[in-house]
């Protein structure tokens, strides 16, 4: 019988990174509730990947990459957003409007970068899904 894979509950994750931008999603989708959207769905998964929140505020729906980032050893959190996870995401936000998209709506991709406690929302990030 194949086995079934089980989440390990956030407050048993080893990885400080994982904790990290898990921490960072939430603080995420705070700003994204206090701005007047509403949360669809939070890790929105297909196999290995995800989407980090998707969000409706009135007919317009955002796919939104989660970044966060301690230091800019590696660059700035948004450019870490690279062609290949544009591609993933765009394959799993057809996916999510395939089981839960609505005629008449608007779609894009957005990135929202959390540095400490600064939060920058980068409206329209890259053009991607067409409905």
């Amino acid at each position: 019988m194949p086995s079934r894979h089980v989440p390990i509950p956030v407050q048993q994750w080893t990885d400080p990174r994982h904790r990290r931008g898990y921490e960072g999603e939430r603080a995420a989708i705070a700003h994204l509730l206090r701005h007047g959207w509403r949360i669809e769905a939070h890790r929105f998964r297909l196999g290995h990947h995800d989407l980090d929140v998707v969000a409706r505020r009135d007919g317009l729906v955002a796919f939104v990459e989660v970044k966060t980032r301690t230091n800019h050893r590696f660059g700035a959190p948004s450019e870490s957003v690279g062609w290949r996870k544009r591609a993933v995401m765009t394959r799993l936000a057809g996916l999510w409007l395939a089981r839960f998209g609505r005629p008449g709506d608007s779609y894009r991709f957005d990135v929202i970068t959390v540095e400490g406690v600064n939060i920058t929302h980068i409206e329209g990030a890259w053009i991607g899904v067409e409905k």
